[in-house]
């Protein structure tokens, strides 16, 4: 008995120190891995940024073409490093080198599969979308021919509801050859996420979330409820003004808002019908900041060091000169560049920051540039950290970021810095109902459609949705989400999510939503946080190195941990919350149930 004991011990320990010598071997593979991958990283990050910023700076064929060979290269590398880190899912490793694998998995969102021929045919695929919407264009019969920019000009200004209807339809002609496209797309990439270890295409993109998709998903809907309020009582404000303006024919006043008559192409900002929703009182005492920027004469660059000040006064480092010398600020006339603003973080370990922006002598691109320097100040926080973790805490964090100090952009902050006088600042705080509105039309109208646009998608990458009811579960949604709806049928012959950038060019949105909700709650938090009295908008935290030094901690983390880490740091919580949004438009609120008194609100089903 003590002999077979025995033997068992040394079977047991034998047995034991041969697992044990394998998960070693296993970890010193996965470090030799995550360390090829941090040195392919530093090398070849900064080439593909500058081949890219190249092409959007100066382009031609050429830029073009080598943007074109540098990113397929790089893509495949990418992809070749998410499969290798599949290799090690059930290798057990610490929580840091856990994250980097799952970062590495989960940064495609249309990955192609393991099969040479489906690859190159996703390849096809997803760049003919892109192509198809970028020069995508509707020609009439008397040989007129419109593309985007051409429509919205008309969809922005136009108060002629016929002239509306008929620009929108010419736009969404253009998804009609997309739909068999995007459904075969969508076919290829789930068996590449299958791959890569994903049940799919959408336990894939909500897998970044550092919880269940399912769960995530839940928590989206619980916020929008919260929030849903407002957005009701501005629907209904808006619909009755839109009513008095154009009629029972062609605003109803109980039915779901038309998309074509809300001043923007997918009804995801109503700020163009601004002044149809809202009337100017005669003793307004709004600030003119475009108007003060032409005063004082101050040059483009000199717009970007007021932002620079911003963040200078809450406690972050000057930017590098570099920054300075390497940026783009000013449309140049000698060559075409891509205007759209960007903030670019083009290599981490030499901190070469820069901002890409065609920039205009207005309060718009005033605001914009406050929103990418706070991309940029994000940037010099992270990059310290490996290149895996050099990123938001999730991918709402940066918009969320690049957003927040522009709520700090109030009539105080505007007296702090010289453009206005106290007195100024005192009148332009007694009726902030035109401010808000404003704000509103833009913020909150936002919300529903960000939150819808991803809930479609996700049905289209689980099989919810097919080619069957692909177009109607998409305005059902709006409906559902946005009161929001067409003024005709739109049939399964039509594909109108195509119509939208970010469908075929498969852009997640849900960052948006996040972004949002989150920019209130971050502004909330900091105002508590520096003692802050008063209506929640406000609230400035320009100067306050207590409020500068939660957001540079936070930034700080970059993606090293998990999302709700860097949350809590901030904000004390870690859960999303609506409130904020409630706490901020409290008057707007107060003042639109005022005005909604007599109305009926909520939308009866199309």
């Amino acid at each position: 008995m003590k002999i077979f004991l025995s033997m068992i011990c040394i079977i047991f320990i034998v047995s034991s120190c041969d697992t044990s010598s394998e998960q070693n071997s296993q970890n010193r593979m996965l470090e030799d891995f995550l360390t090829k991958v941090e040195e392919e990283n530093k090398k070849d990050g900064p080439i593909i940024s500058s081949a890219s910023w190249i092409s959007s700076n100066f382009i031609t064929f050429d830029s073009q073409k080598i943007l074109a060979d540098y990113g397929t290269r790089y893509t495949l590398n990418s992809l070749e490093k998410a499969r290798m880190a599949s290799n090690f899912d059930n290798v057990l490793t610490s929580p840091e080198n856990r994250r980097m694998l799952n970062i590495l998995k989960s940064s495609f969102v249309m990955p192609p599969p393991l099969d040479e021929s489906l690859a190159s045919e996703l390849s096809k695929i997803t760049t003919g979308l892109e192509a198809m919407y970028g020069s995508g264009e509707y020609c009439y019969e008397d040989g007129h021919c419109f593309d985007l920019e051409a429509f919205e000009a008309i969809i922005d200004k136009s108060r002629n509801p016929k002239q509306l209807l008929s620009a929108w339809r010419g736009w969404h002609e253009i998804g009609k050859p997309m739909k068999p496209m995007y459904l075969r797309m969508v076919e290829i990439g789930n068996k590449g996420s299958k791959d890569l270890g994903y049940d799919g295409l959408s336990d894939l993109w909500f897998s970044k979330y550092d919880m269940p998709a399912d769960e995530f998903l839940n928590e989206t809907d619980r916020v929008w409820d919260e929030v849903k309020p407002l957005y009701d009582a501005l629907h209904c404000h808006v619909r009755a003004k839109l009513n008095d303006h154009y009629g029972d024919d062609v605003i109803s006043k109980t039915g779901p808002l038309p998309v074509h008559m809300l001043g923007n192409m997918w009804g995801q900002s109503w700020s163009n019908i601004y002044d149809l929703v809202y009337t100017k009182e005669a003793n307004d005492n709004s600030i003119d900041v475009t108007q003060i920027i032409k005063d004082k004469n101050l040059s483009e660059i000199e717009m970007v060091e007021y932002a620079e000040d911003f963040f200078l006064s809450i406690g972050f480092e000057p930017l590098p000169e570099t920054f300075w010398e390497r940026s783009l600020f000013v449309k140049p006339l000698d060559r075409s560049v891509v205007c759209h603003a960007s903030a670019w973080n083009l290599d981490p370990v030499e901190n070469d920051l820069r901002i890409k922006m065609c920039i205009e002598k207005n309060e718009e691109d005033f605001t914009t540039i406050h929103h990418e320097l706070g991309h940029i100040f994000y940037y010099q926080a992270y990059n310290h950290l490996p290149t895996l973790f050099q990123g938001g805490a999730n991918d709402g964090f940066h918009e969320a970021f690049g957003d927040l100090l522009t709520l700090s952009i109030t009539p105080d902050y505007l007296n702090q810095i010289g453009f206005i006088s106290k007195d100024e600042a005192k009148l332009a705080k007694e009726d902030p109902i035109g401010l808000l509105m404003k704000q509103a039309l833009e913020g909150i109208v936002v919300v529903p459609w960000a939150l819808m646009l991803d809930k479609w998608r996700s049905g289209v990458f689980n099989g919810e949705i097919n080619d069957t009811n692909l177009n109607s579960s998409w305005w059902e949604l709006r409906e559902q989400y946005q009161g929001i709806s067409t003024s005709e049928t739109r049939d399964e012959r039509y594909f109108d999510p195509g119509a939208k950038y970010h469908i075929p060019g498969n852009t997640p949105y849900t960052r948006y939503y996040l972004a949002r909700i989150m920019q209130y709650q971050f502004h909330e938090a900091l105002c508590n946080s520096i003692g802050f009295e008063g209506n929640l908008h406000d609230c400035s935290i320009y100067g306050s190195m207590e409020a500068g030094e939660k957001i540079i901690s936070t930034m700080a983390m970059g993606e090293s941990l998990p999302w709700q880490d860097a949350f809590e740091n901030l904000t004390g919580s870690r859960k999303l919350s609506g409130k904020s949004i409630l706490n901020y438009y409290n008057p707007l609120m107060t003042w639109l149930n005022e005005q909604n008194k007599n109305r009926t609100c909520g939308w009866v089903k199309s």
